[in-house]
């Protein structure tokens, strides 16, 4: 794997680079707009986008927040992660949760903690690899018919 340059995608232009390899995980984004718009009003909760960028594209990302709570303290809340079809089985995505381990450490947090559906056997192998341990289970009611 060639040299990563790991960075935010914080520009505009940076952000509209990342929706193609963004809308792989999250299908449900219709569109490059509604991207934008969503990632906007992330920002106001702390959402940062980090890319792993190849040749000046995105080839893989970590959407991340800081917060604190009463069952982990502070810790580093993972979004996102994904890394382009393309360029999976490169080694993207354990660059990427490292760096988000490097940012919680700094950053004082006591842990780093994400989700994934329990029939992502894929994502769940490469999170116990990574050191990840599960555990909680998550609970979901949908409250619109179309959510967005």
């Amino acid at each position: 794997m060639e040299e990563p340059d790991l960075r935010h995608a914080e520009t505009l232009e940076e952000l509209r680079a990342c929706f193609a390899v963004m809308h792989e995980l999250r299908p449900r984004l219709r569109d490059e707009a509604d991207f934008l718009d969503r990632v906007a009003r992330m920002r106001g909760s702390g959402y940062r986008l980090m890319a792993a960028w190849r040749d000046g594209r995105p080839v893989a990302l970590s959407g991340y927040r800081l917060e604190e709570n009463l069952v982990y303290g502070r810790f580093l809340y993972v979004d996102d992660l994904v890394s382009a079809s393309h360029s999976r089985g490169q080694r993207w995505g354990a660059l990427l949760l490292r760096e988000m381990e490097s940012i919680a450490r700094r950053e004082g947090c006591a842990r780093l903690v994400l989700d994934t559906a329990l029939s992502n056997a894929l994502a769940q192998r490469f999170y116990f690899r990574q050191g990840l341990v599960s555990a909680a289970m998550g609970f979901v009611k949908e409250l619109e018919e179309n959510p967005a």
